[in-house]
């Protein structure tokens, strides 16, 4: 496995960071102090992204994506991890792998205007019932007499709801059946119910959404009837190696670049803190481990490359990117002290944010789980890529 970045990734990334670095962190600061993006803010950096080719990086090139391999798309979701979640999904886009099972109608009606950027859409899997537990789920929908689909449930903790205009929705069709669904926002007996604030993540809404007989034609449905689980996770499976694991690496080295910045300027005793050997540790910890994570991440992305069946990497992943995380800022804001505390520097904003890593898209314990299962199956196989 090679690792090094040709021109051409280097050429990304570089426009990536110049990117962020002069439209979208300069909105951080309002979007936590106002809890949301304003439309026109969020329109220009959505329409930055796409001038820029920046847009649907993950959807095939033949669609109008940017048609990146899984290796080149870590890449940019790492520089991602640099900037605050409402901003990546305005800029970038959030357009979901199930859309590639469209067909037919379906193709011109929801895949390529969500390529484009001219439609957005959220995937909804979470109940208050079903969180971890996917397959818990009890929105269902069923045939009625005239042969369409009723959809009845409800969902909730759906990120970016507000800006989405429809909707990918896991519902039951059967007793042990699960199948998905592309719901457009405005249906009659479709309701988006509040927002529910969070500890972090500010400006991302997190909403309820409600069906009560929300009729749906048969161009609704994505894939095959009774595929909708195999959809839901083949999704959160890249989600968890992208928008988890290698965001957590980006913002876990965004808070290491500005502890050991300030490990370097602050004194005490006359003395630069970053000297003081605790000090040193809490560094050098944060740097092995993000590291650690890093190739752990390529790794997993260069698997997916080759054909392999990465889901315990990935899983792995999962655990190790998110705490790493975790460990991190908790650092951060000791290394800081007094101000990693304060609303002033974004370093307590950060401790807030990382927190959820270890819940969404399958909590660390529920991914250790799943590591040991396979690995009392499977003995030391699982962890040698070339067994």
């Amino acid at each position: 496995m090679d690792f090094s970045l040709n021109d051409e990734q280097k050429m990304m990334i570089d426009t990536i960071r110049r990117f962020i670095a002069e439209d979208l962190k300069p909105l951080e600061n309002e979007v936590e102090e106002k809890g949301y993006l304003e439309p026109e803010k969020a329109a220009a950096i959505h329409a930055k992204g796409k001038e820029l080719g920046l847009y649907a990086l993950n959807m095939p090139a033949e669609l109008g994506g940017g048609g990146l391999s899984n290796m080149d798309r870590i890449l940019c979701e790492e520089q991602f991890g640099h900037t605050t979640d409402i901003l990546v999904r305005r800029a970038f886009g959030n357009v979901y792998e199930p859309l590639l099972h469209c067909k037919g109608e379906q193709v011109e009606r929801w895949l390529k205007p969500a390529i484009e950027g001219k439609r957005t859409c959220a995937i909804t899997i979470t109940e208050s019932g079903a969180g971890s537990d996917a397959a818990g789920i009890k929105t269902h929908a069923k045939r009625n007499e005239q042969g369409q689909w009723v959809l009845n449930g409800s969902k909730h903790f759906i990120s970016d709801g507000e800006w989405s205009d429809f909707f990918l929705v896991s519902a039951k069709t059967g007793e042990k059946e699960i199948s998905m669904f592309m719901v457009d926002k405005g249906l009659p007996g479709f309701t988006v119910g509040k927002d529910q604030k969070m500890m972090g993540l500010r400006g991302t809404p997190h909403l309820e959404l409600f069906f009560d007989n929300v009729v749906l034609e048969d161009a609704t449905l994505l894939g095959e009837q009774g595929q909708g689980f195999k959809l839901a996770m083949g999704a959160l499976n890249v989600v968890r190696l992208a928008q988890v694991g290698a965001r957590a690496v980006g913002k876990a080295t965004h808070v290491c670049e500005m502890m050991l910045d300030y490990a370097n300027d602050r004194k005490q005793f006359n003395t630069r803190i970053g000297d003081f050997q605790m000090v040193q540790q809490m560094l050098a910890d944060s740097v092995i481990e993000i590291n650690a994570a890093r190739w752990m991440v390529y790794q997993a992305a260069w698997m997916l490359d080759q054909g392999l069946d990465a889901r315990e990497q990935i899983a792995m992943v999962k655990v190790h990117a998110a705490e790493t995380l975790g460990r991190v800022v908790d650092r951060a804001v000791q290394v800081f002290g007094g101000m990693g505390f304060c609303k002033e520097l974004s370093i307590e904003r950060y401790y807030r944010d990382a927190r959820i890593y270890r819940i969404y898209d399958g909590t660390s314990e529920i991914h250790r789980g799943v590591i040991a299962k396979s690995a009392l199956k499977k003995g030391a196989a699982l962890f040698d890529v070339n067994r």
